[in-house]
């Protein structure tokens, strides 16, 4: 057995939050079989569209204040240290290391009037659910309601991918572990590969060796389970066979003019070429956001980068004709506090944050609610998180009434708080 890492955050509670995923014994084949399991048998109530979602997540949680609802004219303890900037639609102004976003607002939206739960967790935003509250109800995450609705018919491309490793916020919950992201960190990459010398004819003796030495097993399971498993593997052996996941990583395979604007943010590059492949919704993060000291010195250094990916990543998608079909969405677990503390930094706060949407046909070129004065509260146009991922359900023509049964067979909501972001909505 080995385990596949993903990135890692320290937050401040000491608590070092790192996805993995542990592999079994037969390598590739069967570490893919672990996240595929029993997709083919399954009946399903209503499907999804064609449309796909990128989901990037910045952990830790970001400033709302210096990022997309500066406010200029409060005192220097609130305000900080940066200005606004105007954007090409008139009347939005987002931070000065944004300039790049500023000129393509007509294809962005932000939405200034969020509040969240107080939690070092992705559960909410990837969920709708805290994941105080998941450790009970076990809801699963947008990605995995995309994995059990998709109609996947190129079966070696998995639906729901993780760039950014595994968290709480990415398990399926109650949809099973067939519908977990498939993370193709750290070594995981380098086994989506054939071993040199072997060749496809190879993989299918492995295949029918597998069988043979599962027969035992199969023999003591009566319930249909390895079955499930045996439909499993064949599928992960199709990915290594086929290599579409391998050929969707390797950025030697995109023009060099377009992998150069994506120098220093390739994981975005990575998930723009995922989508292209057929994945239905892929997470990723950038940057580390818990800045309870420092809060300027570290946002001058991961804002540009920031900048740059967001705008590469929209541009690109709307150059490829591709904006009206994949929903981006960037955020954090919540806000930061208003007041600057001692320490030159801004700690929780859940009471307001901002969140940035791109594409999926929604209405771009706008800002969504506000904040008070000094950023402490939502002054119009309240939204909860889980709202506004049922807005990124309908986008993906997803019902978020949709109900799955549970571990006891209690039917459930893929939302229980599905009212929409209705500017959002065309």
């Amino acid at each position: 057995m080995f385990t596949i890492w993903g990135s890692r955050h320290q937050f401040c509670d000491r608590v070092t939050r790192r996805g993995f995923l542990t592999i079994g014994a037969f390598g590739a084949g069967l570490s893919l079989a672990n996240i595929l399991r029993a997709r083919s048998d399954e009946a399903h109530s209503a499907r999804a569209g064609n449309k796909s979602a990128i989901m990037i997540y910045l952990a830790g949680g970001p400033s709302h204040l210096d990022t997309y609802d500066l406010k200029p004219n409060v005192p220097a303890e609130f305000r900080g240290e940066f200005t606004p900037i105007r954007t090409n639609i008139v009347g939005v102004d987002i931070c000065e290391f944004f300039p790049l976003q500023a000129r393509i607002w007509d294809k962005l939206a932000v939405i200034r009037s969020l509040s969240a739960a107080d939690e070092h967790s992705d559960s909410e935003v990837m969920t709708g659910y805290t994941e105080a509250v998941n450790r009970q109800g076990h809801h699963p995450s947008l990605g995995s309601v995309v994995s059990k609705l998709r109609d996947q018919a190129q079966s070696d491309i998995p639906p729901f991918v993780s760039l950014r490793g595994l968290s709480p916020g990415l398990e399926p919950g109650f949809l099973g572990i067939s519908h977990r992201a498939f993370a193709p960190s750290g070594p995981g990459y380098q086994n989506l590969r054939l071993a040199e010398g072997v060749t496809p004819s190879r993989v299918e003796d492995r295949k029918d060796l597998l069988s043979r030495f599962d027969s035992v097993r199969r023999d003591l399971d009566m319930s249909g389970t390895m079955d499930g498993m045996d439909r499993f593997q064949a599928k992960a052996f199709e990915m290594i066979a086929s290599g579409a996941v391998r050929r969707a990583l390797d950025l030697n395979r995109e023009d060099p003019r377009v992998r150069d604007r994506y120098e220093g943010i390739e994981q975005f590059l990575s998930a723009r070429r995922l989508i292209e492949a057929g994945v239905g919704c892929v997470t990723l993060s950038i940057g580390s956001w818990d800045t309870h000291s420092s809060n300027f010195k570290v946002l001058r250094r991961q804002l540009p980068k920031v900048d740059k990916a967001v705008s590469t990543l929209i541009q690109d998608l709307h150059d490829r004709g591709l904006d009206r079909d994949v929903i981006t969405v960037m955020w954090g677990e919540f806000g930061r506090t208003p007041r600057i503390n001692a320490e030159s930094g801004r700690d929780h706060w859940g009471p307001v944050m901002s969140a940035l949407v791109a594409g999926g046909g929604l209405k771009m070129g706008q800002v969504i609610g506000s904040s008070s004065d000094r950023g402490e509260f939502v002054k119009d146009r309240p939204y909860r998180v889980a709202q506004l991922l049922a807005t990124i359900y309908r986008a993906l023509g997803i019902d978020p009434a949709s109900t799955f049964p549970n571990e006891s067979g209690r039917p459930m909501y893929v939302l229980d708080d599905r009212e929409p972001v209705l500017e959002l909505l065309c």
